[in-house]
């Protein structure tokens, strides 16, 4: 696993990867604009150029981008999916530009309406953005189930992909709490090992590109996004020890969003490697 964190562009995308060092990450995510405003931020070849030379030798072997939070690819409202659109589009080709892994996104929410109906609006939209674009990879993150959110199990995740196409540049990223959240176990290894053989045979776990690793401040089922720092939630110290240790994950960049820094990185290495004791004894 490329274990890591969320970290801050401030000062630039060069910046990102220093901060990632300095908490000995091997995967970053970060916001390519500010994740609550439309505005993009303007970032050209010597900004990709920078990142690009802070990144070489360094320990950080992937990057994702998580697009913003406004974008709502399932709506009905013509003004908020041009603004989706065109979001979206900019993440991936700021995504192109530095060679990030993919661009996890929200695929948006019925506010409703039919979720069928929804669900064809989001993947035309998402559609729309891949043909505009090239080079950087399409991550579809689950949700935590609340209604109305699409992507809240396999089936749906399922649906998204085969009506979406995109060929190799679409993918998924699973949450481990809003997969809690939604009624998955993952604190049981029988359990999250069938969620695995599930994803393989409706999507392929060639499409499992990126993972958020996020204790649930919520009970199994409670269907809300409330994230914990890892081990003080409902998921707990084993349950992490298990979704963190499952072979099908290695080598995909695993991302902590609550509040990152040296010490929460190196709990996630001793939580995996705990868990990976128990595998092997």
């Amino acid at each position: 696993m490329l274990i890591g964190g969320h970290v801050s562009t401030a000062g630039g995308l060069d910046k990102a990867v220093e901060r990632g060092v300095e908490t000995r990450s091997e995967a970053i995510q970060v916001f390519n604009q500010s994740p609550r405003a439309w505005r993009p931020t303007k970032y050209g070849p010597r900004d990709f150029a920078a990142y690009r030379e802070a990144v070489e030798g360094s320990r950080i072997e992937s990057v994702v981008i998580h697009a913003v939070y406004l974008i709502n690819c399932a709506t009905s409202d013509a003004e908020l999916r041009k603004k989706s659109i065109a979001s979206l589009t900019h993440a991936l080709r700021i995504g192109q530009g530095i060679g990030a892994d993919g661009v996890v996104l929200h695929s948006g929410a019925a506010k409703g309406d039919d979720i069928d109906v929804a669900l064809r609006r989001a993947c035309g939209a998402i559609s729309e953005a891949l043909e505009e674009t090239e080079g950087c990879d399409l991550l579809l993150e689950n949700t935590a189930g609340s209604k109305g959110l699409i992507g809240r199990d396999v089936h749906e995740l399922s649906e998204l992909v085969e009506r979406i196409g995109g060929g190799d540049r679409l993918g998924i990223c699973l949450d481990s709490c809003h997969l809690f959240a939604s009624g998955y176990d993952i604190r049981d290894a029988e359990a999250l090992s069938a969620l695995l053989d599930e994803i393989d045979a409706e999507i392929g776990l060639d499409r499992l590109r990126c993972l958020h690793v996020n204790d649930s401040a919520v009970p199994l089922g409670a269907n809300r996004d409330r994230h914990a720092t890892l081990g003080d939630g409902e998921i707990g110290r084993d349950g992490l020890a298990k979704f963190l240790s499952e072979p099908r994950f290695e080598g995909l960049p695993t991302i902590l969003e609550t509040k990152f820094d040296r010490k929460q990185q190196d709990k996630a290495q001793r939580i995996r490697k705990r868990g990976l004791e128990r595998r092997a004894g």
